[in-house]
């Protein structure tokens, strides 16, 4: 995986992450990264079909209903549904996907990048970000 994509999502291409699959299950990964996320400056945005609000943000059911742009689409979804939400980020006009740890689908990793997108697969943000210099 290319370090440099990982550097470039999580200081340069913008604050607003949209947390696919975050609900305010505390037990789920997905609710812990969303916290350290917001430690370190990101606007999170729940998205998760229960529309929840999490960690004081607004959620909404799908990528498509949140009224904003989002610079960041971090995906913790399973693997054979990651890809219909990369391509969602692409429609969206997001500037990068993350797909989390266990999540891989190279196929979707190939579509983000040839529309321009930056991509990480199976790496954690909560993990990445407090390495960073």
């Amino acid at each position: 995986m290319d370090e440099a994509a990982v550097r470039r999502l999580l200081t340069e291409l913008g604050d607003t992450w949209a947390v696919v699959g975050l609900s305010t299950n505390r037990n789920r990964a997905a609710y812990g990264v969303a916290q350290v996320l917001q430690r370190f400056g990101k606007r999170i945005v729940p998205v998760h079909p229960k529309a929840e609000t999490v960690h004081g943000e607004r959620g909404y059911a799908s990528l498509s209903k949140v009224p904003f742009e989002v610079d960041v689409v971090d995906v913790f979804v399973n693997s054979e549904l990651a890809g219909a939400v990369a391509d969602e980020a692409v429609a969206k006009g997001a500037r990068g996907v993350w797909f989390q740890l266990g999540v891989v689908d190279r196929a979707a990793y190939a579509r983000a990048r040839s529309a321009g997108l930056e991509m990480v697969m199976d790496r954690c943000p909560a993990i990445e970000i407090p390495r960073l210099d």
